[in-house]
């Protein structure tokens, strides 16, 4: 979806992958998406941004907080991802998950309670999305010309609703 592009030089981005694949205990978050995989024993807090990986021959004692989660290995604890969760079919997952998007394949196991997420976005997401600069989503969801929703300091926008909105050509 596109609405008062701007061109942008192409860019080069290199991909940051780690793999681990010994044992670990802590905890661990990253600001910068990164492609994490992990095939070893992990115990602790996972905080990511990016995608995580979670091998069939790993073993997962954590909470884990994520935008693309994709679970091969076995997990204990809960799951929120912000865009889609995968389990793979060797995939076993004891443990709540929260998540818009979710891909159980056969054969995997999941013992746990299930929340579907609404997919929400922040002002920089859906700056990116629209491809609109953020003062005037500002002007937008302050005049109410756009669906949003206030929380504390920050708008929050239901993406179901944005793209009702822009179909319905109501964006000028």
């Amino acid at each position: 979806m596109a609405f008062n592009r701007k061109e942008h030089p192409k860019e080069i981005v290199e991909e940051k992958v780690i793999e681990i694949n010994a044992h670990m205990e802590g905890s661990m978050t990253f600001t910068d998406p990164v492609n994490l995989k992990i095939h070893g024993r992990y115990t602790g807090k996972l905080d990511t941004r990016g995608t995580l990986t979670i091998g069939s021959s790993a073993q997962v004692e954590a909470n884990i907080i994520g935008e693309n989660v994709i679970v091969a290995g076995k997990v204990k604890g809960n799951i929120i991802a912000k865009r889609m969760l995968v389990m793979m079919p060797s995939a076993v997952l004891h443990g709540d998950i929260s998540t818009p998007k979710l891909n159980i394949v056969e054969g995997a196991i999941f013992q746990g309670r299930c929340h579907m997420l609404e997919d929400v976005l922040t002002i920089d997401d859906l700056a990116q999305y629209l491809e609109i600069e953020i003062p005037a989503i500002l002007e937008l969801a302050s005049t109410g010309k756009i669906p949003a929703m206030k929380e504390g300091d920050s708008w929050k926008f239901e993406r179901a609703q944005i793209d009702q909105w822009a179909s319905s050509g109501k964006v000028r």
